[in-house]
């Protein structure tokens, strides 16, 4: 039998620690209602010290690192993290964003997203799908990002003259990867009207 602690059970207790440590000591209030456990045993557990509320949401264990990239990706969940971010998570750039750039579907309402200092971009309902996959943020949580294929496309068709560098150094090392698809990039590049560039990008490095 459950030894209880009003309605919360030592065994939900026991089995949102297990979730919390295989996340890399992050939950969701979302995981914790889909995996079937009272919501106040986060309470409970806040109450105890045993976790932290670092944002709407989302809880950590008190010894880890804010992951903000996971938190960004639970509050705005249509967002895709795009161009220098996805870069940067590709391993593609040597600089650090010092904001975080999402892409999302026509029509969101992007008004809360800019106030937490992200930069919105927006995708039409064609181009938004093409290209998300799964990458891990710096403190290993799973998010959403753009492969690198349709990122190096982003970057081309928004670049300032900022950018010129960044471009020609992830150009260079994606040429120079084994894993590079270029079948992709040239199809991405048709969808997002950048196929010459792209085309003139290759022919110099290839």
């Amino acid at each position: 039998m459950n030894v209880q602690r009003g309605l919360i059970t030592t065994r939900d207790e026991a089995k949102l620690r297990d979730m919390v440590e295989a996340q890399n000591g992050n939950i969701t209030s979302t995981q914790v209602t889909e995996a079937g456990i009272p919501r106040r045993c986060l309470t409970s557990m806040v109450q105890h010290g045993l976790l932290v509320r670092v944002a709407r949401g989302v809880y950590t264990l008190p010894d880890t690192w804010e992951d903000e990239l996971f938190i960004l990706q639970y509050q705005f969940s249509r967002g895709i993290f795009s161009h220098e971010t996805a870069l940067y998570l590709h391993a593609m750039t040597d600089r650090t964003p010092s904001r975080y750039t999402m892409t999302f579907p026509f029509g969101y309402n992007p008004k809360n997203v800019l106030k937490r200092g992200v930069i919105a971009k927006v995708a039409s309902e064609e181009t938004y799908p093409l290209g998300i996959t799964t990458l891990s943020s710096p403190s290993g949580n799973s998010i959403k990002a753009y492969d690198i294929e349709r990122t190096l496309c982003d970057m081309v068709k928004t670049r300032h003259k900022g950018d010129v560098q960044v471009v020609n150094q992830a150009m260079r090392m994606y040429a120079g990867s084994r894993e590079k698809d270029i079948a992709r990039l040239m199809e991405y590049a048709e969808a997002l009207r950048v196929a010459s560039k792209i085309r003139t990008f290759m022919e110099i490095l290839l």
